[in-house]
């Protein structure tokens, strides 16, 4: 069967956060992505890219994916913030990986997902400003790359190339060409 990936995606979401994951996953390795949403609605992101949803973000369940992924974008730092604490938590008890991008790490510092886990974001007072039951700055990783650690995958927005390595490693879609390929996206920044 298949791997498949759940990628969250929310209004105003960032276009390229999760757009070289969706597209590697698919197209290089054969898995499966499913786009769900907060209510099922469809989604603009922040460049103008309208995107239908295959179904809604709250009901998403391990048994139907490998992985939970969540976009950032401009709502994780609103009151419009979605409630995603049941569908985040079913993931983590079921032992499936949990990834965040950019601003959506908010969600997990707010569950209390980083307190005990090595972890990174856009940059390390971002958490405690945004999350204030955040208690998690003696594991924060200042760096440019994603960091996994106890099913958890965090990533700065600057960092998609990382993040796309680390969920498919995640879930076990990694090969050396695919690793490859991903290092020619970063390797402008050497």
């Amino acid at each position: 069967m298949a791997k498949r990936l759940a990628i969250g995606l929310t209004e105003e979401f960032a276009d390229w956060e999760c757009a070289l994951l969706m597209a590697a996953a698919r197209d290089d390795c054969g898995v499966a992505v499913t786009v769900l949403t907060p209510g099922g609605t469809g989604v603009t992101s922040i460049g103008g890219l309208s995107v239908a949803s295959a179904g809604r973000l709250e009901e998403a369940a391990p048994e139907n994916f490998d992985a939970l992924v969540l976009a950032g974008g401009k709502i994780w730092q609103s009151p419009q913030v979605p409630d995603l604490e049941a569908p985040i938590r079913r993931f983590v008890a079921a032992g499936k990986p949990v990834a965040a991008i950019c601003d959506a790490t908010l969600e997990l510092a707010r569950l209390g997902l980083l307190d005990s886990r090595a972890h990174t974001s856009n940059f390390a007072g971002m958490l405690s400003q945004w999350a204030p039951t955040y208690h998690g700055e003696a594991h924060y990783r200042d760096q440019p790359r994603a960091v996994s650690d106890g099913g958890i995958i965090t990533a700065s927005g600057a960092a998609p190339v990382s993040f796309a390595a680390a969920v498919l490693a995640a879930i076990g879609a990694d090969s050396q060409d695919l690793r490859d390929y991903l290092k020619l996206y970063g390797d402008e920044h050497r």
